[in-house]
Order: C-alpha cells, then structure tokens, then sequence
C-alpha cells in the first residue's frame, strides 16, 4: 500500500520580524491521528529537511488526541526532529501528499520547486494534492507541464483574510490566499471564520483553518477503498 507524504515548514519566526512561528502541530497531529486509525502509512519532508519548529501559539490549541501524537517518539524522531529533504523522497511511494499550515510555510512552500516536482508526480499518477489552512501556499503556485496552474477552475480553500485580520498577522504576511488563489485562476471558497471547512474538486483536498484538519482527512480517506476496490491503483494493492 502506497503512503501519504506530509510536508511541514522549517520557517522559525515572520519573516522581518523577532516573533517566532513554525508549524501548527495540530494540522500535522490529527492528520496523523486518522491515518493512525485507518491503518495508512506516512512520511514527512520538508523544504530543507531536519527539524521543524512549533508556532507556539498552537500549544495552546491542543487536546488529548494532539498531545499522544505529539507525544510519540516515532512522530517526534520523524515529523519533528528528522524530516526528509525533498531529494530524498520517491514520488512512487505516495498516494497524496499533504501540506500542513501554520503562517511559516507561507515563506518557505510557495516557490520551493522541489516540492512542486514531488506534488506534480504524485497528481499526474492519479495522486492527491490535499492542504489545510495556510498550507494551501503549497499548492498556488504549481504549474503542470504545460505552463498551465494546477489550481486553476478549480474550488479550493485555505486560511482567509478575515481569519488574519481576527489573528492580527494581515500586516506581516507575504500575500493573501485568496487573491493568489483566485489570479492563479482558482474559486476561493470559505464559509464563517474559523468554522470547519473542507471541500473536493477533483483530486484535490483542501481545508480553511485548523479545525478543518478532521474534516481533510476523512475525504482523502472516503477516497480510499479500505477493503481493496477504489482507487487500488494508487494504493499499490
């Protein structure tokens, strides 16, 4: 069976600024919590492999089923500590690839052309892109080989400008998703601020903010024949 490639940020603080940012960890821990429960394998990678850093700020958005993932020493060695570098990472053992948020991927995913490659193999072998929240950076600037966004007509979402009003980051941010999203020819949709929201288009999953992260998870995995029917294929059943 085929894994899930999740990708997190190395970015430690806003970019010109002393105040430190990282990876949201529960956009990684409960993604990881519903692929512990379905029995799916994972990986993690990120720009410039190693360690990734925290938000702090999302310690204190934690509940029991983040703080066992986090916990864990098989997450803490591999998702925390030990990430692989993009070149380490071989398209063929992967069925999606994930990317997480927090405000630091907003430096280092979006122009990163390692991790566009990686996404791009991945879509073209019947593979699904998937994001949650600020992760959706990841996906906005990925062109197929025709020169052609691989975003574009379709329905996504990710952390809104509203939701970084609400956070006071709309000053310190490099861009808004939205209008990023909607120039590279995609629809933005959302729903109320910080509301769990996940949509489909295709092959692509993505998630508004994180609480959305439950809701991401589960339809990529509606996406997947447990008993060994859909989308084997991309299983490698």
């Amino acid at each position: 069976m085929k894994k899930v490639l999740i990708v997190e940020t190395n970015v430690t603080r806003y970019q010109g600024t002393k105040e430190p940012t990282g990876l949201w960890l529960g956009e990684s821990a409960e993604f990881v919590d519903e692929l512990n429960k379905a029995g799916i394998a994972y990986d993690f990678v990120s720009p410039k492999g190693g360690f990734i850093p925290l938000d702090p700020r999302s310690m204190k958005y934690t509940d029991e089923s983040i703080l066992s993932v986090y916990e864990d020493p098989d997450f803490v060695h591999r998702g925390l500590t030990n990430t692989l570098k993009p070149a380490e990472v071989n398209t063929d053992d992967y069925f999606a690839i994930y990317y997480t948020g927090g405000h630091g991927v907003m430096w280092d995913f979006p122009d990163n052309t390692e991790l566009q490659t990686i996404a791009k193999e991945i879509y073209a072998h019947n593979g699904y892109l998937v994001s949650v929240c600020h992760g959706i950076a990841g996906l906005l600037n990925i062109k197929d080989d025709n020169g052609n966004y691989l975003i574009a007509n379709k329905a996504i979402t990710g952390f809104t400008t509203t939701e970084e009003i609400i956070a006071g980051k709309k000053s310190v941010v490099p861009f808004l998703n939205k209008e990023i999203a909607e120039k590279n020819g995609a629809t933005f949709k959302k729903k109320r601020f910080y509301k769990d929201y996940a949509i489909k288009d295709g092959r692509i999953i993505t998630g508004q903010n994180p609480f959305s992260v439950r809701s991401v998870a589960k339809l990529l995995l509606n996406e997947i024949d447990l008993g060994g029917n859909k989308h084997a294929n991309n299983l490698g059943k």
